[in-house]
């Protein structure tokens, strides 16, 4: 059967590029359209009351009917985390994700109460089909289980995305099959999309060996400490080589934490981590010797209410620190971070308990991301005719484009992109395509979708300088106002110890009111814009402060 090349191989850019989270795109050949990752990200501490961050799903709601399935690279958060929002927008007929992804992701769909019955597993030996786009996957390393990088097939040439990766030569877990990306390489790869997110580190990330090393150093040289290992919850491989060292210490372990208890259970339900026998509960941690004890908890960013936190400020109910306690922070600072942990650092020291964080001479943590030349690696190991960099913010996404340049790509075929662009790769060609919705999409408790600017900028007036609500009751018909405007507020003053200054500001309302009112022209709109800017400007003038004035209007007809 000849097929028609008319269309070309379209690359649609839904989320991961200049940013760090969310990763989601798909490609699309004809009447064929295949996902790759779902993800989420956090939103800023200027977004109030936000919860999370989703790619823009409205090009996959417009081609709903050529979606053919969802490929997963590995189970993190930014790759996995929109899926349970994903499938209750769009038809989504399969999913295909590595097992520790997939038990991921069926925990999380069942805390959702959604039924999704064509959730598969893949392995690198795994290949699939979908109309044009043939599909088939290798093992990289990371610091979750399982984790694939993805090569997508067509008439126009081979797309192949990395996910997230680093080269280790001596893992934790299997090694990352570099025979296979060679062999990639040498078959033809006509677009590499590749994780830039540590491109910025020169030379090479450190093996997570070195971490185990200096753990075993750690628990050696303080044997008779109770240890408390603050660690992601998903950075599996870290949390399996504390499992080994407490095993060969005599050490039991307790965890804190629900992300961590969940990431821990499907581990050594899948094999991941083994020694089970080494868990107990709160009461048992409590009952045995210092010494016998390690816990295992969340909070390395600094969250408040998460574990460690709650042990740092005294109000754990179940642990309580003692000057014996060593705190070790397994974990890096996530950019916007670094206060919060500061703060709970300081609580610590308070407590008298020794803290180590990591460091040049304490290799307590290392990226599961790939630093400069491990990225020249995998250029070198794939040769890409183009180079398109993702996962990243555009300082990353320039400086990977910059080390491709310096492995032999040339610059007019790297492609800096932002979310919502498309890339259209035609006969082995690769041209910019257009551009689509990529804005990003809330999710501000059970509402999803774009709470607007206006919004945003009333929660950031209100969480800096509060509100201030002026109700006024008036009698339109009479153009008269019944009693003087009451104020009321929340986050600017208190009122009870501000009664001349709520005075003043009642009698400006007061005034401006009865002004507005002997207008005949003066509509409820219109006495409402005239209270809220002239207020807005006299509160500015009188206090120094800009709460967000809002007038509440009551027509009392009499």
């Amino acid at each position: 059967m000849k097929n028609d090349n008319t269309t070309g191989t379209k690359i649609i850019i839904l989320g991961g590029l200049g940013e760090v989270g969310k990763n989601m795109y798909a490609i699309e050949k004809d009447d064929s359209l295949v996902i790759v990752d779902a993800g989420i990200s956090f939103p800023e501490a200027s977004i109030k009351g936000v919860d999370y961050v989703l790619p823009n799903f409205t090009y996959l709601k417009d081609n709903e009917s050529k979606i053919k399935a969802l490929l997963i690279t590995h189970g993190h958060e930014d790759h996995i985390g929109a899926i349970s929002f994903l499938l209750k927008s769009v038809n989504i007929p399969e999913i295909y994700a590595p097992n520790h992804a997939k038990e991921l992701i069926r925990l999380k769909l069942d805390d959702r109460n959604i039924r999704f019955d064509n959730l598969y597993t893949y392995d690198e030996d795994t290949k699939l089909k979908f109309g044009g786009i043939s599909v088939e996957f290798f093992r990289v390393t990371h610091s979750i289980p399982d984790s694939h990088g993805i090569s997508l097939s067509t008439v126009d040439g081979r797309i192949i995305t990395t996910g997230d990766y680093k080269f280790d030569l001596t893992p934790i877990g299997p090694m990352a099959n570099l025979y296979k990306m060679a062999c990639l390489g040498h078959e033809g790869v006509d677009v590499l999309i590749g994780d830039s997110t540590n491109v910025l580190n020169e030379g090479f990330s450190k093996s997570e060996s070195v971490v185990d090393r200096t753990f075993n150093e750690m628990f050696d040289r303080y044997k008779n400490n109770r240890l408390i290992i603050a660690t992601f919850a998903s950075n599996i491989y870290r949390v399996k080589h504390i499992f080994e060292t407490c095993y060969n210490y005599g050490r039991k372990i307790c965890i804190f934490g629900r992300s961590m208890e969940n990431n821990i259970k499907i581990s050594i339900d899948g094999g991941y981590i083994n020694h089970k026998e080494l868990l107990i509960s709160p009461e048992e941690a409590n009952q045995l010797k210092p010494s016998d004890v390690c816990i295992l908890c969340t909070g390395t960013q600094g969250e408040p209410l998460a574990a460690l936190s709650r042990m740092s400020n005294g109000t754990h109910k179940q642990i309580k620190l003692t000057s014996n306690d060593l705190v070790i922070f397994s974990s890096s600072a996530i950019p916007g971070n670094a206060l919060s942990i500061s703060k709970i650092i300081n609580r610590l020291y308070l407590n008298n308990v020794k803290v180590y964080t990591s460091s040049y001479l304490t290799s307590l943590h290392t990226s599961g991301h790939a630093n400069e030349e491990e990225v020249k690696l995998m250029i070198r190991l794939l040769k890409p005719k183009y180079l398109m960099p993702f996962h990243g913010n555009y300082r990353m996404l320039k400086k990977q484009a910059n080390v491709g340049m310096m492995c032999g790509i040339p610059k007019e075929n790297t492609f800096i992109m932002k979310n919502g662009d498309s890339l259209i790769l035609k006969n082995h060609v690769l041209t910019r395509g257009d551009s689509y919705a990529g804005e990003d999409v809330y999710v501000d408790g059970n509402r999803i979708g774009n709470i607007g600017l206006p919004v945003v900028h009333d929660r950031q007036i209100m969480a800096n300088d509060g509100i201030l609500v002026i109700i006024i009751n008036i009698n339109m018909k009479k153009r008269e106002l019944i009693v003087k405007p009451n104020i009321t507020t929340r986050g600017f003053i208190l009122v009870n110890e501000n009664e001349d200054l709520i005075k003043k500001i009642e009698n400006q309302a007061e005034q401006i009111i009865k002004k507005d009112l002997k207008d005949t022209r003066t509509t409820f709109a219109i006495l409402k814009t005239n209270v809220t800017e002239n207020m807005f400007k006299y509160i500015v003038e009188l206090t120094g402060r800009s709460p967000l004035v809002q007038p509440v209007i009551l027509d009392i007809k009499r």
